[in-house]
């Protein structure tokens, strides 16, 4: 399967900007069309400059099992928008590509996490940073370290590399095959 097609901003200076990591993945509908539609409406209008862009994955759903296998990849970018903000402009995305909230672990049409804003630690009802779960989660650290291996968590202090070496998850994570 293809990546997305867009402009990756891999040369822009980011020395003044947040990196960022994020987790998309989708099992209802056109998996693929929504994804890519996710990660262009992160890069629209420069708010996120996207710089990496994981494979695709489909991947077994984690929860509850009786529900379609998900699309999942990881994209990284750099922002100046505030984590309030960030997670405000992805709340958006999702609603606007169509996201019915339901139970937890259930399907999603869209689902956009934040893994990691720069080293930020961050925890309220409504978002925790670096994602409370990642490390337990082949589905988000298998694309992760394709793009980001030697990134460090600032909470576990480990590459995600060792973070995917280390987890105990056996769900089946593979590139996807569909086009």
């Amino acid at each position: 399967m293809s990546k997305p097609s867009i402009q990756l901003n891999e040369h822009l200076n980011m020395s003044d900007r947040t990196f960022i990591l994020f987790s998309i993945g989708a099992n209802l509908g056109d998996r693929k069309g929504t994804i890519e539609k996710a990660i262009l409406l992160l890069a629209k209008d420069g708010l996120i400059a996207i710089s990496k862009i994981s494979s695709i994955y489909e991947t077994e759903p984690v929860g509850h099992s009786q529900q379609p296998w998900f699309l999942n990849l990881v994209v990284s970018g750099y922002t100046n928008m505030g984590l309030a903000e960030c997670l405000k402009f992805v709340k958006s995305i999702e609603k606007l590509l169509g996201r019915q909230e339901r139970e937890r672990w259930t399907e999603r049409e869209i689902d956009i996490d934040i893994l990691f804003f720069g080293d930020h630690i961050f925890k309220s009802d409504d978002l925790t940073v670096p994602h409370s779960r990642l490390q337990d989660r082949r589905f988000v650290l298998v694309p992760a370290v394709e793009i980001s291996p030697d990134y460090v968590h600032p909470i576990f202090k480990k590459t995600l590399k060792l973070l995917l070496d280390e987890c105990n998850d056996n769900s089946v994570v593979k590139k996807a095959s569909i086009i």
